[in-house]
């Protein structure tokens, strides 16, 4: 999707809006089986700041993904289970192999969802479509979340730094 992209009907919003919830689904599943991927050896070298931020990343993408499914639903559309996700991540990807990749592993969710959040902010404010929801409730759940994830990307980065 590009900044170019509008967002011109309420089924368009709502396949953008599912995009985002498998989006939270796959980081969800990735940040909550990073830390039971790892060999065990790895697994003991994780610190508690790694795994507040993996626990914290999944909470958080959980909490994105009902707030966006709750605007799906405003437009009757459907959306994909949790579980068939989780399944579909467990099975295409394979456990990070040491701290590091989980790090990277976790900027390049927070990353890829923040960019998603942006276009999908940008091409929604660049179109004159009336929605079958507030346009201001869901701009203001887009917001919100592109902060959260911003942030994320932040957090990600210092524990980064801190550790280099």
């Amino acid at each position: 999707m590009s900044l170019g992209q509008r967002v011109s009907s309420d089924h368009q919003l709502a396949r953008l809006l599912q995009i985002g919830v498998v989006l939270e689904e796959v980081v969800e599943s990735r940040a909550a089986h990073h830390l039971d991927s790892l060999p065990a050896e790895q697994r003991e070298a994780i610190d508690e700041e790694v795994e507040e931020l993996l626990a914290e990343a999944a909470a958080e993408s959980a909490d994105h993904r009902e707030r966006l499914e709750a605007l799906v639903d405003d437009l009757d559309a459907e959306t994909v289970e949790y579980e068939e996700i989780n399944q579909l991540v467990d099975a295409r990807y394979g456990p990070p192999e040491d701290t590091d990749g989980v790090l990277y592993d976790q900027l390049a969710n927070e990353e890829t969802a923040y960019k998603f959040y942006d276009d999908l902010i940008a091409a929604i404010e660049a179109s004159d479509a009336t929605f079958a929801i507030d346009r201001d409730r869901l701009l203001e759940t887009l917001y919100d979340i592109r902060e959260e994830e911003r942030d994320g990307v932040q957090e990600v980065t210092e524990i980064m730094e801190h550790r280099a």
